[in-house]
């Protein structure tokens, strides 16, 4: 019996010290590339949202939850991370239909131009991108799926189910990089999102256009189009709304060839899809103040125009209902309001 509970003590322990190191090890994303910490924050935000986004940094950048919030009394997330993959949106979409059931999903259409996860040509993905994405998802079969459909051809080695499972295998060589970030935020992390929206409040003007050299095929690929087909069947499995989006960005370029395709498949599936492209001077976007990264995403004046505008298309067009009058959902979402606007006046400085 002794020497039955000393082995288990000294497993505990060895346990107990891996989990201690991992968590030490693995990168923080707090201070730096903040992107990364979007996708574990929703879980302590899931439920009671009525509208939820998913897509890339189109997403989660562009759009303010709080001013939807303000607008119409449209309760929403933001499950964006950086560069993320249209295979990665579903299965985040698909997940999301474990803790909540919104009336409608938005999925924005750009990752459409990345076809498969190859780390070159039009399917360029980087395992960075992957971890900052699927790390901090909980595990489910959805995340196990997105992690199969992610990896990159030539990163397997390095990208392994099992440096998935055991973050230790991935990181162990950051033990002599570690910086003062890791040791702040060894067993914790802040919420450096209002709702899975990144605040940028720095302003740098748009000046001069972006130039792309055309393509030789403008046809999104099959595996696109599949993961598309699925977020269809997904949503209406489950009696959501799905609505497309192409949000206000001028780089990169959103070819009109693309455009078409879209408006195609939407008329097709009688679907909502909205090029905010189209309606720049609607929106009230000037690329002079409203960018902080001269026109490649929206700061956040820019992201609030978007949003003022967008909700109303939500209201009218989706029915999402105005809950500013339900007293304990205001309560929560006052909270909310008031570290946005302590945010704001923060970074401002």
């Amino acid at each position: 019996m002794k020497k039955s509970i000393r082995i288990c003590s000294a497993l505990v322990i060895c346990l107990a010290v891996l989990y201690l190191l991992q968590a030490l090890l693995v990168p923080k994303y707090m201070l730096t590339s903040q992107e990364g910490a979007l996708i574990g924050e929703y879980y302590a935000n899931a439920g009671g949202n009525d509208v939820v986004f998913v897509g890339d940094c189109e997403v989660y950048e562009n759009f303010s939850p709080i001013t939807l919030w303000e607008e119409y009394g449209i309760t929403s997330y933001i499950r964006g991370s950086a560069q993320q993959t249209i295979w990665q949106s579903y299965y985040i979409m698909e997940e999301t239909f474990r803790y909540e059931t919104p009336d409608v999903m938005v999925f924005n259409v750009l990752s459409m131009k990345y076809d498969t996860p190859a780390s070159t040509g039009r399917g360029s993905q980087r395992e960075a991108y992957n971890r900052m994405t699927l790390d901090t998802m909980r595990w489910s079969s959805s995340k196990w799926n997105a992690i199969l459909a992610s990896m990159t051809e030539e990163e397997k080695e390095k990208e392994s189910m099992f440096t998935y499972l055991f973050p230790i295998l991935r990181y162990h060589d950051r033990i002599g990089q570690l910086t003062k970030e890791d040791l702040q935020y060894w067993l914790h992390r802040d919420e450096i999102s209002v709702n899975g929206y990144l605040m940028q409040t720095g302003v740098k003007p748009y000046t001069n256009p972006y130039v792309e050299k055309p393509l030789v095929d403008y046809s999104f690929g099959e595996n696109s189009w599949y993961y598309l087909n699925k977020m269809v069947e997904l949503c209406e499995k489950n009696g959501t709304q799905l609505v497309l989006i192409k949000a206000p960005s001028l780089s990169p370029v959103w070819w009109e060839q693309w455009d078409d395709q879209i408006v195609e498949f939407a008329a097709e599936h009688d679907l909502l899809y909205i090029n905010m492209l189209n309606y720049q001077e609607e929106i009230g976007i000037d690329w002079q103040t409203d960018t902080y990264d001269a026109g490649l995403h929206l700061n956040v004046y820019g992201a609030e125009k978007a949003s003022r505008w967008f909700g109303k298309i939500l209201v009218e067009e989706c029915g999402i209902s105005d809950r500013r009058g339900e007293a304990d959902v205001a309560a929560v979402w006052q909270e909310k309001i008031n570290k946005y606007n302590a945010q704001k006046e923060q970074k401002k400085q």
